[in-house]
């Protein structure tokens, strides 16, 4: 394994950080504040076509593999855009990988292109809120009616709803049976119709310029056409798209903490207490030492994970470790970083306290710290499984 960049992937990094050091930090707390969309952001990354990075050239994307996607994630994230940068790229790369691996070739030729060229958003549905982490007991449910399928129930953290026209939304098709509760779930690829599908706002702790939105489906009618892959097997065709955004949301997280490591190491050699910096404090210094230790080992591992994946080699014990330990080192880089600033990072005219709440989001989700641990004990381990 090869850990020099190639030169396409520098010139891929070199382009990122000068299309966001166009939009400094004092935009991304406004949008923040002002809970607004970043389209002008977006529409600079659409322009370099980062929209249609995973998607294949021959449906109008870039082709490039997810060490790409995830180091140009990374950087949109150490930029200090964090989650707020990140996320309206990272819902455009990711949630068609679905349709890129299983849609037909008429799915993938009447839709890939206009995703690729910013021309169609997507949001995905899976998540609800009584059903929780175990998909099994989703209860948003679809049934035929000649050829045409009529979709009804809710959906949880539909992220970009409020700007897609399309949403990626599992459904049960069949009766959960026990003793296989993963099939009899399919894919859709659903018109968000305002008539048949209600949009509420999640009010929320941080990444406030992206929106959350619970779903409510009400006799949404799906064409037959629009079934993404085979029916019955919906959640496992999602399975392919798991480990691929583990790798990025490592990354992703590794970015945020170095972010917020730059800052506070400028403030450390700057601010003066008992006449010396801080920085020379080592109560100050080795916090932010380690912080810089754990996200290189996290991001090394989150390197080898997307080798593994862009050479057809299993990385499921090696995305999930990554996701894990990155997000712990985000968060406790941006938490170093806060209490290096001390009340002023209390203050929102500092950005820690953003990249802080921000972070946070990652031993969340997409899968939380606790459902890696038991992939891992279980898959890697050999351990009974406990849930």
């Amino acid at each position: 394994m090869d850990f020099r960049r190639t030169p396409a992937q520098e010139a891929l990094l070199a382009r990122a950080r000068e299309v966001t050091a166009a939009f400094d930090l004092d935009y991304w707390r406004e949008q923040d504040r002002a809970e607004t969309y970043p389209r002008d952001f977006l529409a600079a990354c659409t322009a370099e076509g980062w929209n249609g990075a995973v998607i294949p050239q021959e449906y109008g994307g870039l082709g490039l593999g997810v060490t790409e996607a995830a180091l140009l994630l990374g950087a949109i994230c150490e930029s200090g855009a964090g989650t707020s940068g990140a996320s309206p790229v990272h819902l455009a790369i990711f949630p068609p990988l679905p349709l890129v691996r299983h849609g037909s070739e008429e799915q993938k030729a009447r839709y890939l292109p206009l995703l690729a060229r910013g021309e169609l958003w997507m949001s995905f549905g899976v998540t609800e809120a009584e059903a929780g982490l175990d998909t099994s007991r989703i209860s948003t449910r679809a049934e035929r009616h000649g050829d045409r399928w009529v979709l009804n129930g809710s959906k949880a953290w539909l992220s970009n709803a409020g700007e897609a026209q399309k949403a990626l939304v599992l459904a049960r098709t069949s009766e959960r049976d026990p003793a296989r509760p993963f099939t009899g779930l399919t894919l859709f690829f659903v018109d968000l119709d305002p008539r048949a599908c209600r949009l509420e706002w999640i009010d929320k702790l941080g990444r406030n310029a992206i929106g959350s939105w619970t779903a409510t489906f009400h006799d949404l009618e799906v064409a037959d056409c629009d079934v993404i892959g085979t029916l019955g097997q919906g959640f496992y065709h999602l399975l392919d798209s798991l480990n691929p955004e583990r790798i990025v949301i490592a990354m992703e997280a590794v970015g945020i903490g170095r972010a917020a490591l730059r800052l506070a190491s400028d403030y450390a050699k700057e601010r003066r207490v008992f006449a010396r910096e801080i920085g020379r404090n080592q109560a100050v210094a080795h916090p932010l030492a380690h912080a810089w230790a754990q996200l290189h080992a996290a991001e090394l591992l989150a390197l080898e994970a997307a080798w593994r994946y862009d050479n057809g080699l299993p990385c499921g014990a090696e995305a999930n470790a990554a996701k894990l330990l990155a997000a712990e080192a985000g968060f406790a880089a941006c938490d170093a970083a806060l209490q290096t600033f001390g009340g002023r990072g209390y203050r929102k005219d500092h950005h820690i306290e953003r990249l802080w709440r921000e972070v946070r989001l990652y031993k969340i989700a997409p899968i939380t710290q606790e459902m890696v641990l038991n992939y891992l004990a279980e898959h890697v381990l050999g351990l009974p499984r406990g849930y």
